[in-house]
C-alpha cells in the first residue's frame, strides 16, 4: 500500500479534500496537520471529503474524518464512501463525546468523600460476588497459568518470610510470657499461652498482615499498571469481563495459600516456643503434651476459617485498589498504599468481629 495522500481542490464553490493511500494510523502521519489546517482554512458553503482514492481506513483514519467534519463545521460530503467505512464513522462518532466535556465544580474537592468511597467499595464487593455467581458461564475467561503464578507469588515466595517471622514470634510470646509466670512456679504454662495465641488470634492475623503488605500491594500495583495503561478499558471493549477475568482468580489465591501460610505460622511459632522452653530445662515431650492437652482442632479449624476470610478481604481489596486507580504519576502508588492499609484495616475489624461472636457463642 502506499503511504497517505492528500490534495485540497475547489469546485463549484465547494472545497474538495481528497485523500488517498493508507488512511492507517502507520500512515496518517505525515498528513494530519495539513488535512486539519485546510479544513479550518475552507470558507466554501460546503465541503466535499473525497475517498476514491483510499486503500485502506482503520480508526484511526476514521477518527480523522470525524475531525475534519468537526473542524469545518458546515456541510460535508462524501465521496468515495462504501458501506463498510461508513459503518465504521457512524460507530465512532456515536463513541465520541459530543460538545464540551463538562468542567469540574471548584466548590467541590477534588478527592472523593466519605461517602462516595463507601459507595465504590460496597459497589465493587457486590460486583465480586455477582462475578462469582456467574462464574459457571463465564469460566472461559480464566486461565489456569494464572492460578500457578499467582500462587507461587502469594504462597510459594511468602514462605521463608512467614517461617522466619513465625520462630521469631513464637520465642518473643515465650520470653515475655515465661516473665509473669516464672513468678508463680508456672513456667511450663507458657506453652498453653503461645499455642493457644497462635492457633487462634497471632497465626491468621499475623499471615493477613504479611498477605496485605505483600500480595494485596502488588495486586493494586499490577491491576493499577493496567488501568492507567488502560488494558482494563480494552478487555471490556473485546467483550472479556475483569471481573472474572482479573479479580476472582486473585481474590480465590488470597483465600487458598491464607489457610497453608497460617498452618505455616502455627507450627514453627511452635517450634520457637518450644526452642525458648528447652532452654528453661523442659523435654519436647512435656511441651508437647501440654500443647495437646489444652489446645484441640477447635482451635486451629477457628484461625483456618478466620485465615479464609481474611484472604478474601484482603484480595478484594487490593483488586478494587487496582481497578479503581485514578491518573497521574502516583496514582500506583496511592494505590498500593490503599491496598496496604485498606486491608490491614479490615483485617483488624473482621478479628474483632470473630471475637465478639466467639465470646457470644461461647466458642
Amino acid at each position: 500500500m502506499s503511504p497517505a495522500r492528500l490534495s485540497v481542490a475547489e469546485d463549484g464553490g465547494a472545497t474538495v479534500i481528497a485523500l488517498g493511500g493508507e488512511l492507517t494510523a502507520a500512515g496518517l502521519g505525515p498528513v494530519w496537520q495539513r488535512a486539519l489546517a485546510a479544513a479550518r482554512r475552507t470558507r466554501s458553503a460546503s465541503m466535499t471529503i473525497d475517498l476514491g482514492a483510499a486503500e485502506a481506513l482503520d480508526s484511526a483514519g476514521a477518527t480523522l474524518l470525524i475531525a475534519l467534519e468537526q473542524a469545518f463545521g458546515g456541510t460535508v460530503e462524501w465521496r468515495g464512501l462504501t458501506e463498510r467505512r461508513r459503518g465504521l464513522i457512524e460507530r465512532l462518532r456515536a463513541a465520541i463525546p459530543q460538545g464540551p466535556l463538562p468542567r469540574p465544580s471548584a466548590s467541590r474537592s477534588a478527592a472523593p468523600g466519605f461517602r462516595q468511597t463507601l459507595a465504590t467499595r460496597i459497589a465493587f464487593f457486590g460486583q465480586t460476588v455477582l462475578a462469582a455467581l456467574a462464574l459457571p458461564a463465564k469460566l472461559r475467561f480464566l486461565r489456569a497459568a494464572d492460578f500457578g503464578r499467582l500462587g507461587e507469588r502469594a504462597g510459594y515466595q511468602a514462605v521463608p518470610l512467614v517461617g522466619m517471622l513465625g520462630f521469631l514470634i513464637g520465642m518473643i510470646l515465650a520470653f515475655q510470657s515465661a516473665v509473669p509466670m516464672r513468678q508463680f512456679g508456672a513456667d511450663l504454662y507458657v506453652a498453653n499461652l503461645v499455642s493457644i495465641s497462635l492457633f487462634r488470634e497471632l497465626g491468621p492475623l499475623l499471615c493477613a498482615t504479611i498477605l496485605a503488605g505483600r500480595t494485596g500491594s502488588a495486586f493494586a500495583a499490577e491491576l493499577g499498571t493496567m488501568s492507567v495503561n488502560e488494558e482494563i478499558s480494552a478487555l471490556t471493549t473485546m467483550g472479556i469481563d475483569p471481573e472474572t477475568m482479573l479479580v476472582l482468580p486473585r481474590v480465590a489465591v488470597a483465600m487458598l495459600v491464607m489457610p497453608a501460610l497460617t498452618i505455616l505460622m502455627d507450627i514453627v511459632g511452635l517450634l520457637g516456643m518450644g526452642f525458648v522452653l528447652v532452654l528453661f530445662g523442659f523435654t519436647p515431650g512435656v511441651i508437647l503434651a501440654q500443647v495437646a492437652s489444652f489446645t484441640g482442632p477447635a482451635d486451629l479449624f477457628l484461625g483456618l476459617v478466620k485465615s479464609v476470610v481474611f484472604g478474601a478481604a484482603i484480595g478484594i481489596i487490593g483488586c478494587r485498589a487496582g481497578l479503581t486507580t485514578g491518573g497521574g504519576p502516583r496514582a500506583v502508588g496511592e494505590a498500593a498504599t490503599s491496598a496496604v492499609v485498606g486491608g490491614i484495616v479490615a483485617t483488624i475489624l473482621l478479628d474483632g468481629l470473630f471475637a465478639v461472636m466467639t465470646y457470644r457463642l461461647g466458642i
